[in-house]
């Protein structure tokens, strides 16, 4: 099996680097309830189940830029590392488990009034992963992507174990799993 079919995807994530049409005032933006029923089918595991995610606020666009120069500048390693400094954007959990920090929450508004939300964050890492090693340590982010209508119901993906790379105006994302979760049924609720 060969390293493109063994990591299977690679997701191409323009809008967090190059810019999109409209960025909505980032610190300025109400907290924000996303919730969505995440669909895993992949070579590991298949199911159903629901993803709560909470963004109490909005990161910069000179936070956005700073993590942007790292991965650019001085790879993946520095990235974690920055990522994990930044002050909690918010959090993501299921109903049943703990929350952990979201690191960066971006949102871009289109001309029609559709939105693209960025969540990321470093994933937990649990003591027998810290300590045996195994591949998946070399995927250390959580991404999720979600694309949503003016009414605030859309669709996304997660990406839970993910490498990040920079290729010149390009962030890339290549999934240890066959693909990524997939995110349907997402809702919007403002204020909360």
């Amino acid at each position: 099996m060969s390293y493109l079919e063994r990591t299977s995807i690679v997701v191409m994530f323009v809008a967090v680097l190059v810019g999109a049409p409209v960025t909505m005032g980032q610190t300025a933006g109400e907290k924000e309830q996303f919730t969505a029923i995440a669909i895993v089918n992949n070579n590991l595991r298949s199911g159903a189940g629901t993803v709560l995610m909470d963004v109490t606020r909005w990161s910069t666009q000179q936070e956005r830029e700073r993590l942007v120069n790292t991965l650019r500048e001085e790879g993946p390693e520095a990235l974690l590392k920055a990522l994990q400094k930044n002050p909690s954007a918010g959090s993501i959990r299921t109903p049943d488990s703990l929350a952990y920090d979201l690191r960066f929450a971006h949102q871009t508004a289109n001309g029609d009034g559709t939105r693209r939300i960025v969540l990321a964050t470093d994933r937990p890492i649990g003591f027998w992963e810290a300590t045996t090693r195994p591949r998946t340590i070399d995927y250390p982010f959580t991404v999720i992507q979600m694309e949503l209508d003016r009414e605030g119901h859309g669709k996304g993906t997660l990406s839970y174990a993910t490498k990040i790379s920079a290729r010149r105006d390009i962030i890339e994302l290549e999934n240890f799993a066959t693909s990524p979760v997939m995110l349907t049924e997402v809702t919007s609720k403002r204020g909360h």
